[in-house]
């Protein structure tokens, strides 16, 4: 089953705090992971952000709009039960608690209505409301990510293919690769020998090389174009490679290349788009938030 949204967490998290004792909010979350049925694959999964799992961060949201609802009440640091509004709800036995129920509550009302998400252009509203606000927050940024990727690759493709060595060298070198970029100009671009486009250090000691090849085309990169590069990095005594593609590869081509002994890594114009992106190659920064949570520990009194 997928991952439940957090107003289907908020009745079970619910009934789980009904003994009235205090509980923390990692022992919510395992109990209710097993009550859900929850695979270690969905209690591992994580936001794109990676910083936490997305189950998690669901049971923390619901229980802080049970909170907002006064259903429950904090009582130290990572800790909360159940409040007399909360018990009397258990009491009515409600088949289902979620936002709209919330909103019998005046103090759940003050809440959403600081914190509502704004209808959009079409008057679509409502359509975040199984989302929790990370999830809102980061939804909108993949998509505005996805976006800037397409247009980096658009370009790339309409500059030439010396650009887009250009634009490898100056990502390897992003990524901690090649040493100086006067050391990775001069490796790249300076061989062409048996379908190899340049070599670069692997680490800035030069430890050990890489060879690469950086293809701008439109249709997909096929298998024989990666024995071709295979069979380049042999002719070197080479075992390492990155072959870089503005287009994709095909399925044969990712399959030879998981299975021979080089390892050559594929990158195809997606990912080279993200990878962009993520170390600052012909981007440029537009606008910074910073998320903040309460620091529990400066209200901690001795």
């Amino acid at each position: 089953m997928p991952i439940p949204d957090y107003q289907s967490i908020m009745l079970p998290l619910l009934k789980f705090a009904g003994d009235g004792q205090e509980h923390s909010l990692r022992e919510t979350a395992e109990v209710l992971a097993d009550e859900f049925n929850l695979t270690d694959r969905e209690r591992s999964e994580l936001l794109p952000s990676g910083q936490q799992a997305i189950f998690d961060n669901r049971v923390g949201w619901a229980r802080t709009y049970l909170k907002k609802a006064r259903m429950l009440e904090t009582t130290r640091r990572g800790y909360y039960r159940i409040t007399e509004r909360g018990q009397e709800i258990l009491r009515r036995n409600p088949p289902k608690i979620d936002n709209i129920f919330l909103k019998q509550f005046p103090e759940f009302v003050e809440f959403q209505t600081a914190t509502r998400v704004r209808t959009d252009e079409t008057g679509n509203q409502g359509s975040h409301e199984a989302q929790t606000p990370e999830e809102v927050i980061e939804t909108a940024y993949q998509k505005m990510r996805q976006g800037l990727a397409a247009e980096l690759l658009q370009m790339i493709k309409e500059h030439s293919p010396t650009f887009l060595e250009r634009l490898v060298i100056d990502l390897l070198v992003r990524m901690g690769y090649g040493g100086t970029r006067k050391d990775a100009g001069e490796a790249m671009g300076g061989t062409r020998d048996g379908g190899i486009d340049g070599i670069i250090k692997e680490d800035r000691l030069g430890l050990d090389i890489v060879y690469v090849q950086a293809k701008r085309w439109d249709g997909p990169v096929g298998r024989p174009e990666i024995q071709r590069f295979a069979g380049a990095l042999q002719g070197q005594r080479a075992r390492k490679g990155i072959f870089i593609t503005t287009s994709t590869f095909s399925q044969d081509a990712l399959d030879y290349a998981a299975r021979i002994d080089s390892k050559i890594v594929l990158i195809d114009g997606n990912r080279l788009a993200q990878l962009m992106i993520d170390h600052n190659v012909g981007v440029t920064s537009m606008s910074l938030y910073e998320l903040k949570r309460i620091d529990s520990d400066y209200f901690t009194e001795e």
